[in-house]
């Protein structure tokens, strides 16, 4: 059994709202691993699933919403910052070694889509993290945003511009974001309007979270994503990676993980045959959730309910 307390910490003197998932039954103080979600993500939507997995296996999991997402603090809302992101797994990481109970150690990241980038960063520099998961991994903002804009072709680079120009407005004279949907349907505008974009995003909300769940994102990160590259920093990771990868991935370009992978330095790469959203839920869930379980055992040095393994 695995029980969750609420674990909240601050980033850059804002709070942020983290679980803490930890077994019932343990024997000594406990390996960490540090989640969050990806591209304007909140950590109800499908995380719950694999931290309690993990839990189980003998770990203390933190799950977390970003600054301006979910159940954190933070204004203006939903805006998408890599850079800041990694701020907030970085105070994250300092929150989870001090908590009572837990190796500081021995602690991992776990990352997803957008996060599959940010964990990448955040091991080059914190530089001792023990092991890290980065699942469909988001790496090379230029590579993706031009992918993004070839498949949606002259409407998107124009629908593009215009948000850009609003949100940027809106910057100079001191007023909201203007905000545009995270996801929408091939012939609708959005960040992500791949086929299997919005019914793959919309299978993470819990049902009771749909009514207050905000499909939208400022629109400068249409602006500043071509420059995240979490990819340029892979090379100074000093640790385990293990890539889960989409063969069928219509978001995350495969020629963007070719050079994450071709540049960690000592990394475990699986191909499933799946789309970017499919891992979260049936089958492919059970496949890879059960494999980064065997990855952290292994990395880490924790078996099942918490027993160090010979």
């Amino acid at each position: 059994m695995v029980t969750r307390t609420d674990s909240d910490f601050e980033s850059q003197g804002t709070r942020c709202a983290g679980w803490l998932y930890e077994p019932d039954e343990a024997g000594g103080e406990l390996p960490a691993i540090v989640m969050a979600h990806g591209f304007g993500g909140e950590r109800v939507a499908r995380l719950p699933a694999f931290a309690e997995r993990f839990a189980e296996a003998g770990y203390a999991v933190l799950l977390f919403d970003y600054r301006g997402f979910g159940d954190s603090d933070g204004e203006p809302r939903h805006v998408i910052d890599g850079p800041a992101h990694v701020e907030d797994y970085l105070a994250a990481l300092e929150h989870v070694r001090a908590l009572d109970g837990v190796d500081g150690d021995r602690v991992g990241l776990w990352g997803t889509s957008f996060s599959g980038g940010h964990v990448v960063e955040t091991a080059a520099r914190d530089g001792d993290v023990d092991a890290l998961v980065a699942q469909v991994p988001f790496s090379d903002g230029l590579r993706n945003a031009v992918h993004l804009v070839r498949r949606g072709g002259l409407n998107y680079i124009a629908e593009t511009t215009k948000a850009i120009a609003r949100d940027l407005g809106r910057i100079v004279t001191f007023r909201d974001p203007y905000y545009v949907p995270i996801v929408a349907d091939p012939d609708e505008f959005g960040v992500l309007n791949t086929p299997d974009a919005k019914p793959g995003y919309e299978s993470l909300i819990p049902p009771e979270e749909e009514e207050d769940w905000d499909n939208e994102c400022a629109a400068r990160i249409l602006a500043t994503v071509g420059f995240y590259r979490p990819v340029t920093a892979a090379s100074d990771v000093d640790c385990p990676v293990f890539v889960a990868e989409a063969s069928e991935d219509s978001i995350i370009p495969s020629g963007t993980v070719d050079t994450l992978v071709d540049r960690l330095d000592d990394v475990e790469r699986v191909r499933y045959d799946m789309g970017h959203f499919d891992a979260y839920t049936g089958e492919a869930f059970e496949r890879i959730v059960a494999r980064q379980r065997a990855f952290f055992d292994r990395t880490l040095g924790r078996g099942e309910m918490g027993k160090v393994k010979d």
